[in-house]
Parts: structure tokens; C-alpha cells; sequence
């Protein structure tokens, strides 16, 4: 009699996960995806719904007439922050999702909204400040977690053999 091979990392493997919806599968059922997780995924979806409003009010600006040194400089700008909010909503879902290159990827975004956050804090706009420095060391802090290590921790399957 042998018994099923058991995964020593204890991620689900392509047969356990049926590949839809958040969480992992243990003994036949689907674990719910941790708060922690859920919260440092809410705090990356909120930072890149804020990057795709400012790439809004940018673009309004940009194209109705405000001066600009450069206007392709501008619009390479506009490109940045499209493309870094498409960048975070990617991280969000698949943090929420259980994926591991996105603890790392959360990290980086985190220490760049510090980077901002901090010298707006001592500028002296204390509310905006504040509204970037809390989220982004809550998510730092929840990020290594154990049960956000746990739960980031599956990996991408190989692609189906013909």
C-alpha cells in the first residue's frame, strides 16, 4: 500500500488546487485568506487606485494647456504612473491570490511611499503625510507576518503538457 507523495513545503501542489479563487487547499478544503494578507492587499489596491487618480489629474493637466518644460517628459511621466498603479493592482490581487514574488514587490512599494511619505510628514503637511506614512508601515509590519509568509508562499505552476 503507498500513500499519496506529501509536499514538504506544504504549498498546495497543481493536483490539490483547482487553480480558482484565493487561499490554499488543506485536507480537502480551502483555507480563507488571512487578514493580514487581506490588508496588506487592500492597502496595495488603495495605493494604486491613489497613483491612477493622480495619473488622472495629471493627464487633465498635461492636455489642457498647463505650462510644461518638456511635453514628451510629461507624457513619459503620465506613463510612469499608469504603468507603476497597473504594477501595484497586479500585486494586490495576487498577494490576495497567495503568490510569493509578491511579499517582496508589496516591500519595495511600501519603502517607496515611505520615501515620500517622510520628507511630506516633515515638510510639514502633517495629514497627507500621516495618510501615506500609516498604511504603508502597517502593510510593512503585516508583511512579515507568519500567516502572510504562509499564506505568500505558493508558487507558479508549470504549463499543462500536451
Amino acid at each position: 500500500m503507498s500513500r499519496p507523495p506529501v509536499n514538504p513545503a506544504g504549498t498546495p501542489s497543481s493536483s490539490d488546487d483547482s487553480g480558482s479563487g484565493p487561499g490554499h487547499v488543506a485536507n480537502g478544503r480551502r483555507v480563507p485568506v488571512p487578514w493580514a494578507a487581506r490588508t496588506v492587499a487592500i492597502v496595495a489596491a488603495a495605493e494604486a487606485t491613489a497613483l491612477l487618480g493622480a495619473a488622472g489629474w495629471y493627464a487633465y493637466e498635461l492636455f489642457s494647456g498647463s505650462p510644461v518644460l518638456s511635453f514628451w517628459g510629461a507624457v513619459f511621466t503620465l506613463g510612469l504612473l499608469l504603468a507603476f498603479s497597473a504594477w501595484l493592482y497586479a500585486v494586490a490581487f495576487f498577494l490576495y491570490r497567495g503568490y510569493r514574488w509578491t511579499r517582496a514587490a508589496a516591500l519595495v512599494a511600501q519603502l517607496f511611499v515611505l520615501t515620500i511619505g517622510v520628507p511630506t510628514l516633515t515638510s510639514g503637511l502633517v495629514v497627507a503625510g500621516l495618510v501615506m506614512l500609516v498604511p504603508a508601515a502597517t502593510a510593512i509590519v503585516l508583511l512579515f507576518t507568519t500567516k502572510v509568509v504562509s499564506h505568500a508562499s505558493r508558487t507558479g505552476s508549470a504549463p499543462p503538457a500536451l
